[in-house]
């Protein structure tokens, strides 16, 4: 056995499913080891993709997704994934390779000092430099990974740690002879660092996946914040993505946002937590519902520039935030009630204290239901407005139509896909997958993978943005390869519109944002995959229920969808 098979045993232990990858000489023995224990290997165009992908299959399943990279470049390619995972508080494990131990710092390739590239990124970097120390150091980071606020680890694995010991004694010419008395005292040593860093006389066997509590709210600040619902005239409740990190009680979370009654506005992974068609879950102008409330309870969600920083929010309401960061439940705004525990776990404590008030907020509803209706109705009016190509709303509204009922959305664009989180809805938990507070585009790709793994009898739809789309468009060739049948929507107006829009405005100037109306369909077909292309509204329906039986024969299809730029999303960049 070698050291990758070390870490592909524990890897099996821990549940995982797959090792997302881009290959190297430094990692190869991982991979080995990894198919060899039954553990799925995908292999992707780009290191920052196969982190993308670990993230999405840590968000969906629970179990802290892993990729494994090469040294150096390899690392570096990944860092603004790791970043946004790091921020989106997914626990991704990154398997990183090294250059050998006695040729660290002496001009080795690929050799950087890795810890401190990684360092600010991740919540810990484990170095191992012993074969005994690869189970517990791997065992610590899936612990790690998942406990408190989750997020990233990184773990180092040197070259000449993963291969067969005889190989690495062979690569340092232990059993040549000659050189002199500096020859033999050169190979003296190597004899005695191989033989401690290849001491495993302890044999120590990957143990049972790592199982973390998950951290519980103070009841005295529950049945406080109970009193403060059953007093309030108009509360109201915001999900975010914290909410829904334990996927296993997400019905949990479900059921308690049902049973308190109180209307909620859902972001980010929780999108769809409710069902598409929720009585208590609206949808738009949550500023004006914000600056109503009397009561506004933050669970999982921190006051930053999505709340205006907490300004969203009047200064006459009162404010619960439950949050596992004690950083962010006090970010910007000190709430007035501060529960520093799992948000979804509060939300159910929360339910059984405080069960919905019956008719008591009816004419706030009415009142919330009235600003979405009046929305809705100004959205029809706008989709049903024709021009050169397709209307951008129309679009959106006809992937709305078309989506199965375990569709899972990855949605990877600024201004289209911002259009379409006005429109497209999830039909349940854990269907909408979104890059969270950075807002990084190139997510589609790797959170297309990561979704498709974890759900594999699930649809997949990606909606990009035209400037998106060339951060993923390589890995096309990924899906044919492994069989990885997603539906790919591309909302193709030849420029960076959420930019341009401003920026033209602005500054009278256009600058690095326009773009070709590029056909992406007939890229996609050169890496085996289907294109089709939608040019006017009367195509839309017939075309994406065409995508969808490509996608259901098992192959990959993207819709290059030709649309008008235009004024929706009006004053939309943020700061």
């Amino acid at each position: 056995m070698h050291g990758g098979d070390k870490v592909a045993r524990v890897l099996k232990a821990q549940g995982v499913r797959c090792v997302f990858t881009l290959c190297g000489g430094h990692i190869s023995p991982i991979l080995s080891g990894a198919r060899a224990q039954g553990i799925r290997v995908i292999d992707t165009r780009h290191e920052a993709t196969a982190v993308f992908a670990a993230d999405a299959m840590a968000r969906m399943t629970g179990v802290p997704g892993v990729a494994a990279v090469t040294a150096g470049p390899g690392l570096t390619n990944t860092i603004t994934a790791v970043k946004n995972a790091q921020l989106a508080q997914s626990p991704v494990i990154v398997i990183g390779g090294a250059t050998a131990t006695v040729l660290k710092g002496r001009g080795a390739l690929q050799d950087i000092d890795q810890v401190a590239l990684m360092q600010p990124h991740v919540k810990q970097v484990l170095l191992v430099n012993r074969i005994r120390d690869l189970v517990p150091n791997l065992e610590r980071a899936f612990a790690v990974a998942k406990s408190g606020v989750p997020g990233p680890v990184f773990v180092e694995c040197p070259v000449d740690l993963l291969y067969p010991e005889e190989v690495v004694r062979d690569w340092y010419g232990i059993g040549k002879s000659g050189g002199g008395v500096a020859g033999y005292v050169q190979r003296l040593y190597l004899r005695r660092h191989l033989g401690r860093m290849f001491d495993d006389r302890l044999g120590q066997q990957p143990g049972p996946a790592m199982v973390e509590p998950v951290p519980g709210a103070d009841a005295q600040q529950v049945l406080a914040v109970a009193q403060k619902v059953r007093a309030a005239k108009k509360p109201l409740l915001i999900v975010g993505s914290q909410a829904v990190c334990e996927p296993d009680r997400v019905a949990n979370v479900a059921e308690a946002v049902d049973r308190l009654g109180i209307p909620v506005y859902l972001s980010g992974m929780a999108r769809g937590l409710l069902g598409s068609r929720h009585p208590h879950n609206f949808r738009h102008r949550r500023r004006d519902a914000l600056k109503s409330a009397d009561l506004v309870i933050l669970a999982g969600v921190p006051c930053d520039f999505r709340l205006d920083y907490g300004r969203h929010v009047r200064r006459g309401a009162t404010l619960v935030s439950a949050n596992r960061s004690r950083e962010e439940l006090r970010l910007n705004r000190k709430p007035d009630i501060g529960v520093l525990a799992d948000a979804g776990s509060f939300l159910a404590d929360l339910s059984r204290a405080a069960p919905a008030a019956g008719g008591a907020w009816s004419e706030w509803r009415s009142e919330l239901l009235a600003r979405d209706q009046e929305r809705e109705t100004g959205i029809t009016t706008d989709a049903a407005r024709s021009g050169e190509f397709s209307n951008p709303l129309a679009v959106c509204k006809g992937v709305n139509e078309t989506l199965a009922e375990d569709s899972i959305v990855v949605a990877d664009g600024g201004d289209f896909v911002g259009t379409a989180s006005y429109i497209v809805r999830p039909k349940g938990p854990l269907r909408w997958l979104d890059p969270g507070a950075f807002g990084t585009l190139g997510v589609g790709a790797g959170f297309a993978l990561g979704a498709a793994v974890s759900r594999p009898g699930s649809e997949v739809w990606v909606l990009f943005g035209d400037g998106s789309f060339g951060y993923s468009m390589a890995e096309f060739d990924t899906f044919v390869r492994h069989q990885v049948p997603v539906i790919a929507v591309v909302g193709n107006d030849g420029c960076w519109s959420q930019i341009a829009r401003e920026q033209v405005k602005l500054l009278n100037d256009d600058v690095a944002v326009m773009l070709r109306r590029s056909d992406y369909h007939r890229v996609v077909a050169g890496f085996g995959a289907s294109g089709l292309v939608i040019h006017h509204d009367e195509e839309i329906t017939d075309v994406l229920s065409q995508a969808r039986d490509i996608a259901r024969g098992g192959h990959p299809v993207l819709v290059n969808a030709l649309i008008d730029r235009g004024d929706f999303r009006e004053g939309s960049i943020s700061i």
